[in-house]
This record gives structure tokens, C-alpha cells and sequence, in this order.
């Protein structure tokens, strides 16, 4: 009966001190008070579970994956929620790196696709004001080059031929036959040799009336052709016209005057820089794009109209804006969160609304000042011991917009 009795108080013990352990474990206490390296010599208040769960442990402990279970200092009663202290030996083997928030002048990349256009004040036509027939095709295939003045074909003119005859009749004499020459465009050359009194020519050269290429002819040799009917277009190509359709959402960042960079399929490796020059007053109500006009110089030859192309626009957004590393942003589809080094070892995971995304960096729009330092080094956050994820996913337990329900 005794050794029953003495085993009795040691039996009550057991069992209460399980049920104060288990109370510790729910209100998050600290029965252990045990000291951990994590938290630079100080007090562990709990672990809490690695992968964001609930449940605590007053001891060191691992879950079912082996993945051991995250200190909370006792003196981090003061940080903000989610607050995660890692030792300083920890950080440096982990790599950890930081970058100082400061405001700085950023730049929006706008891509967009486009195709390559003749530049439509480059453009001219050959449609001789008097009617005839062609005798002689000088430039006789598409795709020619001509210089200005370069004969292209040589025509017979019966209407020509009276007004030059009229012309040597009246010499000397007021005439309006050297007028009416002038008004169908008469070479100068030619009447100048009428007013010297040479014979006049059963046939006159029509000249090309700009420099470029030849990308439209109908003129064939032997046919008659009327007043006015088109016979050679020319283009000059040494400017080209790249159309870029933009959407309607990046309209606010381009303007006339920004530098382009254009990339054609057949050239990949090499952009051809450009300007914007116009935006088209419209905006296609399908699409919801519109169109910009971008100029790109063209000496050699190798834009060609009809290519498609795709266009990067740096657009600078004007003032100084508070932006991160890209890197330091940590994006779960309904929250971004960077986390802020409090002081050496400690960070919290801060909510912040991003703005526009420019290459390497963010804009910040809240929740950032100048002065503060962000982690841009993601190495720790697959270190299991130390698994700043699980961090942040207990840190948006149960708040509106976080992964808790």
C-alpha cells in the first residue's frame, strides 16, 4: 500500500505537467525558456511550424517532412508581426544580401508588335500631264534605283509636237506656246534649245522626279498612255516608317519624341534605332491598341516594307520614385511582400503596393521609405532550418488578402 502511495504524487505530476505544456503550446507560451543561437543567446518563446501551420511546440521539434520547427525570441515582442531572427553566423552562410530604398528616376519599357512602311512623304508618282506614246522604256523593271533627273522612258508627244512647232513659228514674237510648254512640264533643256533655234526633237525623255526606288510600272514600250495616268511610282528608302500597334493601357508612357529600338525577323541580332515621331488619334475599339508612327533611318537598304517587326519604347517616368530590386519582391498572386532588415539578423515581412515594373527594379508605391534596406537575396528562403516562406505564410494567416481562410 505505501509504494502505491508514493507513486501517486509522481503519477499527478506527470500529468500536470503535460497539461501545462499542452497550454503552452496553444497560448504560444514559454515553458522551456530554452536558449537557442537563433536568437543571439536570448530566450526561445515557441516554435512555430515551418510550413505556416498553426500549431507550436515550447521545444525544439521536426514535422513529418524532417523540417525543423522555426524559434520565436522572447524579445521580439516588439517587432511587428511575422518578425523572423536568423543568427548572424546563419546569414552569413546563407548569403543574405540587403540594398538600401532610395528614390531614383525610372524608365517603363513598352513593347509592342509592328510592321515596316514606306514613309508616306518619300512616295512619288510619273503621270505626265500630255498624253502620247512610249517609244522607249530606259528603266524597264520594278525594283530599279533611279537618281532625280534620270530619264526613264522616251515618248512621242502629237500634242507636244504642235505646241513645239508653234513655239519655232513664233520666235522672237510674244507666243503663249512657251507658256503652255511650262504648264505640261516641258523639259527645260529642250526649250532651251528651241529658243537657240535648233530643230525641234520628234521625241522628249520623262525624268525621274525624286531619287529611290522603283516600286510600281506600268509603262510598257509601245504603249499609249493618257494624261495623267500613272506610270512609275518611286519611293526614296533611305527612311522608313515602322507602325507599332500599342495597347491602349500603355498609351500614358509613350510620347512623340522617345527613342525606339526595332528588331526585324530577318535581322534579329541587329535593332535598328528609332524616334517616335506621331500617335494616331485613334484607338481601334477591337484591339484597343493604337498606332504610333516611329522613324528609323534605312541607308543600306535592309528594312523592307511589309516586314513585321517588334518595337521597344524606353519611356521615362517623369520625377524620382522610390523602387526595390525586382528581386526583393516576393509575390504570392494577392499580396507582395518584401521583407525589411530591422537590424542584423532580424527582417520583417512588409506589405507594400508596387507600381510599375522597369527592368531590374519596382516602383513602390506604399509602404517603402528612403533609407530603409530590403533583402535581395532569395538563397535563404528554401533553407529548411530557416524557411522564410513558411514565415510569411504564418504571417498571413487569418489577415484579409493572405492564404488563411
Amino acid at each position: 500500500m505505501k509504494s502505491v502511495a508514493k507513486s501517486r504524487p509522481g503519477i499527478a505530476g506527470v500529468v500536470l505537467l503535460v497539461v501545462i505544456i499542452a497550454t503552452m503550446a496553444v497560448t504560444g507560451g514559454s515553458a522551456s525558456a530554452q536558449i537557442d543561437p537563433a536568437c543571439g543567446g536570448g530566450k526561445v518563446k515557441f516554435y512555430r511550424n515551418p510550413m505556416g501551420a498553426p500549431d507550436t511546440s515550447p521545444v525544439p521539434k521536426k514535422d513529418a517532412m524532417n523540417m525543423a520547427y522555426i524559434p520565436v525570441c522572447e524579445d521580439e515582442t516588439g517587432d511587428a508581426a511575422g518578425t523572423v531572427k536568423i543568427s548572424l553566423d546563419k546569414v552569413q552562410r546563407l548569403g543574405v544580401r540587403s540594398e538600401e530604398v532610395r528614390e531614383r528616376p525610372l524608365a517603363r519599357t513598352v513593347r509592342a508588335f509592328a510592321t515596316v512602311q514606306f514613309d508616306e512623304r518619300r512616295q512619288s508618282v510619273v503621270a505626265p500631264k500630255f498624253g502620247g506614246w512610249i517609244e522607249k522604256l530606259l528603266v524597264n523593271a520594278t525594283g530599279d534605283t533611279v537618281t532625280r533627273g534620270q530619264p526613264l522612258f522616251e515618248v512621242y508627244s502629237p500634242e507636244l509636237n504642235v505646241l513645239q512647232q508653234e513655239f519655232m513659228l513664233s520666235r522672237g514674237t510674244q507666243s503663249g506656246a512657251e507658256g503652255r510648254l511650262r504648264n505640261l512640264d516641258y523639259p527645260e533643256s529642250d526649250l532651251e534649245k528651241l529658243r537657240r533655234g535648233e530643230r525641234p526633237p520628234r521625241t522628249i525623255a520623262v525624268p525621274a522626279p525624286t531619287a529611290g526606288t522603283v516600286i510600281e510600272k506600268t509603262a510598257v514600250a509601245g504603249m499609249r498612255y493618257q494624261p495623267g495616268e500613272t506610270l512609275f511610282r518611286i519611293v526614296d528608302t533611305s527612311v522608313m516608317w515602322v507602325l507599332a500597334e500599342v495597347y491602349e493601357q500603355d498609351l500614358a508612357f509613350v510620347k512623340a519624341g522617345d527613342m525606339a529600338k526595332v528588331t526585324v525577323n530577318a535581322w534579329p541580332d541587329r535593332p535598328f534605332p528609332g524616334r517616335v515621331t506621331f500617335i494616331y488619334p485613334s484607338v481601334d475599339k477591337e484591339s484597343r491598341t493604337a498606332r504610333l508612327r516611329i522613324e528609323v533611318a534605312n541607308p543600306d537598304g535592309l528594312l523592307r516594307a511589309d516586314m513585321a517587326a517588334t518595337v521597344e519604347i524606353e519611356a521615362p517616368i517623369p520625377g524620382q520614385w522610390v523602387a526595390v530590386p525586382d528581386s526583393a519582391v516576393i509575390d504570392n498572386g494577392k499580396r507582395q511582400i518584401v521583407l525589411v532588415e530591422r537590424s542584423e539578423g532580424r527582417f520583417e515581412p512588409r506589405p507594400v503596393r508596387l507600381g510599375v515594373r522597369v527592368p531590374g527594379y519596382v516602383q513602390v508605391l506604399e509602404g517603402l521609405k528612403p533609407g530603409e534596406r530590403v533583402v535581395t537575396s532569395a538563397t535563404f528562403l528554401i533553407d529548411a532550418e530557416s524557411n522564410l516562406r513558411a514565415a510569411l505564410a504564418a504571417f498571413t494567416q487569418g489577415q484579409p488578402g493572405g492564404d488563411g481562410k
